[in-house]
């Protein structure tokens, strides 16, 4: 076990040293294949994904995937070590990537391994070290679903400080408008686009959605970006508006867009995207009751993953803490990740063992 630990240090940071943003982890894969190749273990490259399933796959049983990302944002200007070096300072491993996700993926890389070989398992396990979730790119997870055997539960590994997160709040993001009419500034104007958003600005700030989630809480709408004029002597024709509603387990995706299209007070409001619905996991399923019973807590997540693609139940559940993901000086304890691979499999064979 320990050695095993050792292992998985060491391809976390041999990823942290090489660059990984989405659409660019051809080098990263390339790692994780090595780690396959030295383990002895059968796997297939889809384009940057790297994925395998265990020895003694039986097609009767069900399957439990495992799943974290390879790829990373890029760093940001506040970062006062290099990115870009596994650094290891008083017991944390710094490194762009180390918490947000590869202390999660090394950690499951290695649990797959563990029960690589072990015949008899309640459940299949696949393994997938995807590619574009920082992007929500189009070749990431989403795009393996179709190739790698049909998944029934899944985790998904993130930043949760080992705890249960049993629900993870979507996403949409709308375009709105608001149309006046346009003028010179120094004329009348009694629909000025710039002062009618005043009002809607007002609107989106107190507009409740009903439904709260006990896992999830309300849904959150936040106007994030508004954008208007071109000149300071001309009154322009509309103002811009960008909108973040992370939805709870309550509503889908649709019904949110539906809602807004039919009461926001602007000229016209577009989601971009529907695909990133909230998901969760029945409090009652195998997994979350083993998670609690090896004294692990359960929460809802506000942050996207990879989950938001999958159609199965889904549990987040990794090393290292969420509020430490795309900071500068990113770093994982070394032990997050020790205790990470133990919880992982300390939980799994509780459940397919």
């Amino acid at each position: 076990m320990e050695k095993l630990t050792n292992e998985a240090i060491e391809l976390l940071k041999n990823l942290i040293e090489t660059e990984s943003f989405s659409s660019e982890e051809d080098q990263t894969a390339a790692l994780i294949e090595d780690w396959f190749k030295t383990k002895n273990i059968d796997y297939t490259r889809t384009k940057n994904n790297v994925w395998a399933i265990n020895k003694h796959f039986d097609k009767s049983k069900p399957t439990l995937l495992l799943n974290s990302h390879h790829d990373t944002v890029k760093p940001n200007n506040g970062y006062t070590k290099n990115p870009f070096e596994a650094i290891v300072e008083d017991g944390k491993l710094y490194g762009l990537g180390s918490n947000d996700a590869g202390g999660c993926l090394v950690s499951l890389i290695a649990t797959f391994t563990h029960f690589y070989t072990q015949e008899h398992l309640k459940y299949n396990l696949v393994i997938v070290a995807s590619a574009e979730e920082e992007s929500s790119g189009p070749d990431g997870l989403n795009s393996m679903l179709s190739i790698i055997p049909k998944v029934d539960v899944a985790i998904v590994g993130e930043p949760t400080l080992m705890h249960l997160a049993v629900a993870e709040k979507g996403l949409v993001v709308f375009d709105a408008v608001v149309k006046g009419t346009p003028s010179h500034a120094a004329h009348p104007n009694n629909n000025n686009a710039i002062y009618k958003v005043i009002d809607v600005l007002k609107w989106f700030k107190d507009f409740t959605f009903k439904e709260a989630s006990e896992a999830l809480g309300e849904v959150k709408m936040t106007v994030t970006q508004i954008n208007a004029g071109k000149q300071h002597n001309a009154v322009p024709a509309d103002v811009k508006l960008v909108i973040d509603v992370r939805v709870n387990d309550k509503y889908s995706n649709q019904e949110i867009a539906d809602l807004l299209i039919a009461n926001a007070p602007c000229d016209s409001i577009v989601p971009r995207s529907l695909k990133l619905n909230s998901s969760s996991i029945p409090i009652e399923h195998d997994l979350v009751k083993a998670g609690i019973l090896i004294g692990r807590t359960t929460y809802g997540s506000p942050t996207l993953s990879d989950q938001a693609v999958l159609t199965c139940p889904s549990l987040k559940l990794g090393p290292g803490d969420s509020t430490r993901s795309h900071s500068a000086d990113e770093f994982i304890y070394l032990n997050e990740i020790e205790e990470g691979i133990k919880i992982y499999i300390e939980l799994l064979n509780k459940v397919i063992i």
